[in-house]
């Protein structure tokens, strides 16, 4: 079993951070999304270590702990030049991307680059395509709207346990069926107003950019699309857009699973992206 080590590196300008497998095979690239970091993989890399896979989640900018956005430009470009910048820092031909929401994003753009040499994205509920109003959701919960209005220093246990609790309503089909660790990872990541403030208004200037990000008639490498059955943020019907317009395209339904297969889904998930990776064609769908 490969160990997972973590370091620091910096990718078109961006300070960010890696979670890291070496290995065999295509080298993953694993991209998280909006508010999230590299560590929503750790439960998949987990299980690509055990079949000796290469792979490397990232920090994207703007999350975790990478460097923060530009705000004078527009969010998709930047994350965009970043994305680039990792598959050729990977130095091995043949890579393939998964990424959730708007990591998958990220992944269907790559794709539009034939010059990349990728051997194939997954974007796992991929935003851009069919989406909730899921960040009106986010801004109208009461207690998070109360909190932030609050004239008083928030306490930081409290933010964060409110934050893990609309995490948990959106993201995950079965919220007690996933280590609690999991989502006190990612409501770490508001550590306190400033933070909160900060990445909320990101998401407010994603929101128009999200509505048409994609030229999928330029993607030339397969694309294995997977979503879970019981998605609220992004509907599974957006891959209908994807699959009449390329043509190496399949989508693949993981049953009892919402947002994040990666936190709720990670053996199915692995065994799906080692199928994709390894013989370069698609597993049998579910669909």
């Amino acid at each position: 079993m490969q160990p997972l080590f973590e370091h620091r590196l910096t990718l078109a300008g961006f300070r960010t951070r890696a979670l890291e497998l070496e290995g065999d095979g295509p080298p993953l690239l694993l991209l998280h999304g909006y508010a999230d970091s590299a560590d929503t993989w750790r439960l998949l890399l987990d299980r690509l270590a055990r079949s000796g896979q290469r792979a490397v989640a990232l920090d994207l900018p703007g999350f975790g702990t990478a460097g923060q956005l530009d705000e004078r430009a527009p969010i998709l470009e930047q994350l965009d030049r970043f994305a680039t910048a990792a598959v050729r820092w990977l130095e091995a031909p043949g890579a393939v991307v998964c990424g959730n929401s708007l990591g998958g994003c990220l992944a269907l753009r790559l794709a539009e680059h034939a010059e990349l040499g990728l051997a194939g994205v997954v974007p796992v509920a991929p935003a851009g395509l069919d989406m909730a109003r899921w960040f009106r959701v986010i801004e109208r919960d009461p207690v998070l709207r109360a909190l932030l209005a609050a004239p008083v220093p928030i306490p930081q246990a409290v933010l964060r346990r409110v934050v893990g609790e609309v995490y948990k309503r959106l993201a995950l089909h079965r919220p007690g069926g996933v280590d609690p660790l999991v989502v006190q990872a990612f409501a770490s990541h508001f550590s306190d107003r400033v933070v909160t403030d900060r990445l909320l208004a990101t998401g407010r200037r994603l929101i128009p950019e999200l509505r048409d990000p994609y030229e999928l008639e330029r993607i030339a490498c397969p694309v294995l699309l997977v979503w879970g059955r019981h998605d609220v943020m992004v509907f599974q019907t957006g891959a209908e857009k994807v699959i009449g317009a390329v043509d190496d395209a399949a989508l693949e339904i993981i049953e009892d699973c919402g947002h994040c297969p990666q936190l709720e889904a990670p053996d199915r998930l692995a065994e799906l992206l080692l199928d994709f990776s390894g013989c370069g064609s698609f597993p049998t769908p579910t669909a």
